[in-house]
């Protein structure tokens, strides 16, 4: 026990390497399974080699933002003395991570789908095996990379500013230092997050909207028939977008979470057997126990036979991982944590911080389980839009949107109720390990995430490759569930991002040297409403992208149609290529303008009107965002559900109605309106409002003396100033004295 205490924070890693070396394994499993017969594979080989390309001119571009932002970040960091030019080589690591973890998964995912195929021919169970295998090496390889690169990290700048400058002195100037520069780790990887998630959003969409339009309502055929042009666009799209893009968006709020626990445990005084850092380390050590259980859980994903439900099978999984990491974090926190702790006037126990954990636990499961009624196949909300789309196109819209917005109350009702009990338990800290037990089981909800896109990619290649009907059957079974696992993690995601932004906000306060944001000072209040603006022109960029985009592919397939004779009759082959190449065009035209809105905005709005209208700014922008995400997201799920319900037939006042049907050709319209909603501008949301809370806490240090000298700040949060005793701080019915020498 001695020799776990003296070297817990080199543990830490461990459990990253640990989650490596699982990936490993299971990739190896996948790529050893039957690809199929050779035009299986070399339809698969087309939507590789289409998803590398995309990756590898996404990547140039990124590449030369990554560079500008490091020099500005070097710069920035001699301008403070609680931060440090070495910020640029941690943005830069968090970077190329962000984006080796989406392409683990997009690797993996491009060779799981044709497994997947090939599986389905055989039976639903080897399917379901294949599939969810290949979206566990993505869940497992994001959370691995996250906990190696953050512990690893952390040790590097512990020894280097606190151990090697301060002699340890924890709670000093030397510890915010080492957390301020780790901060540019989850920079690195939020930045290249948001770019990858709107670059690859635009790109899947504008070809499934193409393809749809053309394909499925103009010419009548099958969504992946192999004649339609776009098809293989579309197929690439699964990848780049539902696969690396969410990869990297996961990694970026796994990151942010964690960091944003670790910078408010930096301002708890801890009497504990850690050397002062147990409230630090207790994060990072959930995240790495979760991993591990995560992993664990994954061998519980499995069914029988064709009767058996996909989803029951995950949801076991799921509940597994949260179970067990519950159990684990009980004994971590009795064993890290002292009996009492303060911060910041706030008194709490360790038994508070488990109750705050379990909190998050509890709200992550909720939010799933309301986020899966109302995109599930079945359910009363899908099935509303579904009797809608028997009027006609513009009834089947307004049912959706309906939806949409009405499946914003009960999450955002669950969120505010875990918000004001884990603060209730543990103060601040309590919301942000709340945050932190939420998505201690990613690798999980990663993996169930990914397999989605791999399911559906597996039915696209049995569609081209005119596979029996049964082989699509399963795949449509397998993609149907993806498509509600999809919405669930996007829900999840949405939520952690209000949880962690909030602890983001704190610690960005208290590093700004403010104590409140006063929304009665006029600036103030306009800072809060130009915030709640940002996600609306956000999403109105990402989908007008997506529009225009489509609009090319649109016009691009039918030419095809119409100058290439032969194509309806399986005589001619399209022109893929030509389709690929719009929306890799347009993808990585149109991402650059929304990405620089999140990361200009925070700094222009700081420098000039101060961190207290920043704060406002930031408010605004996490309210109006989570809103934002939850109602696009939903809506695009119930959306393409019902019209997936078409696909089986469904039952609209006593007649049965299925593909190609006045009321199916409905809600291809509902799915099209709702493809940028759910894949493009919504699950975006999350990252824009974490980049743009983590770049007010990088340049919060630098806008910190312009509060001083403008009288705003009622205290300047310095470890090395001395300040007089604050008046008791009443919050709830706990009151404690709040000193705050020391920076406390």
């Amino acid at each position: 026990m001695e020799f776990l205490q003296n070297n817990l924070i080199y543990l830490i890693p461990v459990f990253g390497l640990i989650g490596i070396l699982s990936m490993l394994a299971k990739s190896a499993w996948v790529t050893k399974q039957d690809a199929g017969d050779e035009n299986m594979r070399t339809l698969a080989g087309y939507i590789a080699d289409g998803a590398m390309a995309f990756l590898k001119a996404e990547w140039k571009v990124l590449s030369y933002f990554a560079i500008i932002a490091a020099i500005l970040l070097a710069w920035s960091g001699t301008m403070v003395d609680t931060s440090s030019p070495v910020i640029a080589l941690s943005f830069l690591i968090g970077a190329f991570t962000s984006a080796f973890a989406g392409y683990i998964g997009m690797n993996i995912a491009t060779k799981a789908n044709v497994r997947t195929t090939q599986a389905a021919r055989t039976s639903l169970a080897k399917a379901l095996k294949v599939s969810f295998t290949g979206g566990s090496v993505m869940g497992i390889g994001v959370a691995g990379l996250a906990v190696l690169g953050l512990g690893s990290l952390f040790i590097v700048f512990y020894h280097m500013y606190v151990v090697n400058v301060a002699g340890g002195e924890v709670n000093g100037k030397a510890m915010e230092k080492a957390l301020e520069v780790l901060a540019g780790f989850s920079l690195g990887a939020e930045s290249i997050a948001l770019f990858a998630r709107v670059g690859g959003g635009i790109y899947t969409k504008a070809a499934d909207v193409g393809a749809d339009l053309v394909g499925k309502v103009e010419a009548g055929i099958p969504e992946d028939d192999v004649r339609n042009p776009a098809t293989i666009a579309d197929n690439v799209g699964d990848n780049v977008g539902d696969v690396a893009g969410m990869g990297a968006d996961l990694f970026g709020s796994y990151v942010a979470t964690i960091l944003a626990t670790m910078v408010l445990g930096r301002e708890i005084t801890s009497e504990d057997n850690f050397g002062g850092i147990a409230p630090i380390l207790l994060p990072m050590l959930i995240a790495g126990l979760g991993l591990i259980f995560s992993i664990i859980a994954t061998s519980f994903v499995r069914i029988k036979d064709e009767t058996d439900s996909v989803q029951n099978a995950l949801n076991i999984g799921n509940w597994s991982s949260i179970i067990l990491t519950a159990i684990a974090a009980f004994f971590a926190v009795r064993w890290l944590l002292p009996e009492t702790m303060v911060i910041r006037g706030y008194e709490f126990t360790k038994t508070d911080v488990f109750l705050s954990i379990v909190v998050g636990l509890i709200v992550g499961t909720l939010m799933s389980i309301i986020t899966e009624y109302y995109t599930a196949m079945g359910k009363r909300p899908v099935r509303s839009i579904i009797q809608q789309s028997s009027t006609g196109h513009a009834t089947n819209i307004i049912g959706g949107l309906a939806v949409g917005m009405e499946s914003t109350v009960l999450p955002i009702l669950v969120l505010a109720a875990g918000i004001y009990g884990s603060y209730h338990f543990a103060g601040l800290y309590g919301v942000s390990i709340a945050a932190a037990g939420m998505m201690a089981t990613t690798a999980m909800q990663l993996a169930i995430d990914a397999f989605g896109p791999i399911a559906d990619n597996a039915g696209g290649i049995a569609e081209m490759s005119q596979l029996p009907p049964e082989v699509r059957h399963r795949t449509d079974n397998l993609d149907a569930v993806g498509n509600t696992t999809a919405a669930t993690g996007k829900g999840f995601a949405i939520a952690s991002a209000a949880l962690t932004s909030l602890a983001l906000f704190a610690a960005f306060v208290g590093l700004a040297g403010i104590d409140r944001i006063d929304i009665y000072k006029a600036n103030v209040l306009a800072g809060l409403f130009v915030g709640g603006m940002i996600p609306y022109i956000f999403s109105s960029l990402c989908i007008s992208a997506v529009g225009r985009a489509a609009m090319d592919m649109v016009q691009e397939v039918r030419r095809q149609f119409h100058e290439i004779p032969g194509i309806m009759e399986y005589k001619a082959k399209p022109e893929y290529e030509k389709c690929v190449a719009i929306s890799t065009k347009a993808s990585l035209r149109e991402m650059m303008l929304p990405g620089a809105i999140a990361l200009i905005v925070p700094i222009v709005v700081g420098f000039t009107a101060g961190p207290e209208v920043l704060g406002g700014l930031l408010a605004g922008v996490t309210v109006s965002g989570v809103l934002m995400g939850m109602f696009q997201s939903n809506a695009g799920g119930a959306w393409d559900n019902a019209k997936k319900s078409f696909e089986q037939g469904v039952d609209i006042n006593g007649e049965k109605f299925f593909k190609g049907s006045e009321p199916h050709k409905a809600s291809v319209t509902g799915d099209t309106v709702g493809d940028p909603f759910k894949d493009t501008s919504g699950p975006s949301m999350n990252i824009l409002i974490k980049l743009m809370s983590i770049v007010s806490l990088i340049i919060a240090p630098h806008i910190s003396e312009r509060a001083h000298n403008e009288g705003t700040a009622a205290i300047i949060i310095k470890k090395e100033v001395k300040a007089d005793v604050k008046p008791n701080v009443v919050v709830d019915s706990k009151t404690v004295a709040y000193n705050n020498t020391a920076g406390k």
